[in-house]
């Protein structure tokens, strides 16, 4: 019962998520936390290249560059800082087999601008929002309490990167068309999770 209370509170604390995660997720991720881990820090290395791509892409953009250059310094610090722990838990570095959450998604940006920078800006939020909410979630049963409470310190940084991506997508355009697509896209992103994923990652 507590732990359904905690995911509603968290979920309506995230306005744009639209479900919290399956109960079946955390269950698997902490049953292979090593895995989780190591995703974890290939997590982080992409979400640095998506901030780097959109500044690349949109070089132009300002108040974009500005602040996703603050966001792509920040998760290479937490890459680096989640790698420390693969090399405490003796955690090799190696590829994984990519879950099909980043792809769906992806397949959803429409083409043409801008469109297509609205697409991207959103989705980056509500993938950072459901990072939130599974750190979160993974620091507060994590069995290794200095672990969990590294994850838990990561939150606070989580939710910033999303509140900074949903304010440039309204910064780029208005808020009811933002509200408009990021309810799309978030019933679209908790399709996706509804069925869990075979492979223990952080979005699976």
């Amino acid at each position: 019962m507590t732990n359904r209370v905690a995911a509603s509170t968290t979920i309506s604390t995230i306005k744009i998520l639209q479900q919290p995660s399956n109960p079946a997720w955390i269950e698997q991720a902490i049953a292979n936390l090593d895995t989780v881990l190591l995703d974890h820090s290939h997590c982080e290395r992409k979400a640095a290249g998506v901030a780097i791509n959109l500044m690349f892409r949109y070089p132009s953009h300002h108040k974009l560059v500005r602040q996703l250059t603050a966001i792509a310094r920040e998760e290479l610090e937490h890459f680096e800082l989640v790698n420390q722990w693969l090399e405490k838990r003796k955690i090799a570095l190696a590829p994984l087999n990519a879950p099909p959450y980043f792809t769906k998604l992806k397949s959803q940006v429409r083409h043409g601008e801008p469109e297509r920078l609205i697409d991207s800006l959103l989705l980056s939020a509500i993938i950072e929002a459901r990072s939130h909410e599974r750190l979160g979630l993974i620091g507060d049963r994590c069995p290794d309490p200095e672990l969990g409470k590294f994850y838990r310190s990561l939150m606070a940084s989580e939710a910033r990167h999303y509140g900074v991506y949903w304010l440039l997508a309204e910064h780029y355009s208005d808020r009811f068309t933002i509200e408009s697509r990021l309810a799309e896209l978030g019933e679209y992103e908790s399709n996706i999770l509804s069925t869990l994923h075979h492979e223990p990652r952080v979005h699976s």
